[in-house]
């Protein structure tokens, strides 16, 4: 039987914006491979999930999605519980799902895996319906992802707006009351972020907020305690020196599933980088092996 054309959506917007470049190095290689793909450039959320839908009705082979972390999750979200495959292109800024599975962050080796067709299906977390393949987070980290919004830039430049967001928010330290409901038992904390990740992430040194395994079947909150910049800076001390569990300013809990409940009826709440007002409460969840992906052939790939 012919093999069936890939489907690749762009997000024009991310990285460098050199997209359209990509687009024909991406159609020249896989022309090279006799392989066919459709690749879309798509301007918005909304010509993107259009572009996603349009693939699916067609009955293609694999979606990949060339971006950055916001795009993948709006790709995989479509993708989840289905024999589509998800493929990725990282053109964005940090690439942080790319990284932890492994795969390349050049264009062209990246086009190779997703030619070379192994799957691995990888957990996905859920809240409140919304999906997130690398975190969610409360806090402090929705305000600096706001703040940066607010200021699009590219390159050198996104960096230095980062840069400066987090300097302004920690030179606030907003503390908030959250109740969350573990393994049945309820947790009362005031604390500056809570950081739910779709399974666990390293603590220390410079390997800290990188993943060695997508496929445990676990979520893993950390619970930054109040205490100000003080604390803050002695968590980053800990997490430095590889001693983050022994910090007194973090707790963390391993679940499957938890609730979060909090004052007011809304909260923002930060998903892959991306940041969306949700009703209270938030109830997390884990799905193990949700969401096939494409990746380099070897352990846990088919």
């Amino acid at each position: 039987m012919p093999i069936r054309p890939v489907a690749v959506v762009l997000n024009a917007g991310s990285g460098a914006g050199e997209t359209e470049a990509a687009a024909t190095e991406i159609r020249s290689r896989f022309a090279a491979a006799g392989r066919e793909v459709q690749v879309t450039l798509a301007t918005d959320t909304a010509s993107l999930s259009r572009a996603v839908d349009e693939a699916l009705a067609a009955g293609v082979s694999a979606i990949v999605a060339g971006g950055g972390d916001g795009t993948v999750n709006l790709v995989a979200a479509r993708l989840i519980d289905s024999p589509t495959p998800l493929g990725v292109f990282p053109l964005g800024t940090l690439n942080h799902f790319a990284k932890d599975l492994g795969l390349p962050l050049e264009l062209g080796p990246a086009i190779d895996v997703v030619l070379s067709g192994h799957t691995m299906q990888v957990d996905v977390g859920v809240v409140n319906g919304r999906c997130f393949l690398n975190n969610s987070s409360l806090g402090l980290y929705p305000r600096i992802v706001r703040l940066r919004a607010a200021r699009p830039a590219h390159g050198l430049a996104k960096w230095l707006v980062a840069t400066w967001a987090t300097m302004k928010v920690l030179g606030e330290v907003p503390v908030m009351g959250v109740r969350i409901q573990v393994d049945g038992q309820p947790v009362l904390r005031r604390t500056t972020l809570v950081f739910i990740g779709n399974n666990e992430y390293r603590m220390a040194g410079l390997d800290a907020g990188t993943r060695e395994s997508l496929t445990t079947g676990t979520l893993v909150l950390y619970v930054v305690r109040g205490g100000g910049r003080r604390r803050l800076a002695r968590l980053a001390w800990h997490v430095l020196r590889g001693k983050a569990e022994e910090s007194d300013a973090l707790e963390i809990f391993r679940v499957t599933e938890a609730t979060i409940e909090s004052r007011g009826r809304q909260m923002e709440v930060a998903l892959d980088g991306e940041v969306v007002r949700l009703p209270l409460p938030l109830t997390y969840q884990i799905r193990p092996g949700a969401l096939g992906v494409l990746v380099a052939g070897g352990a846990g790939s088919s």
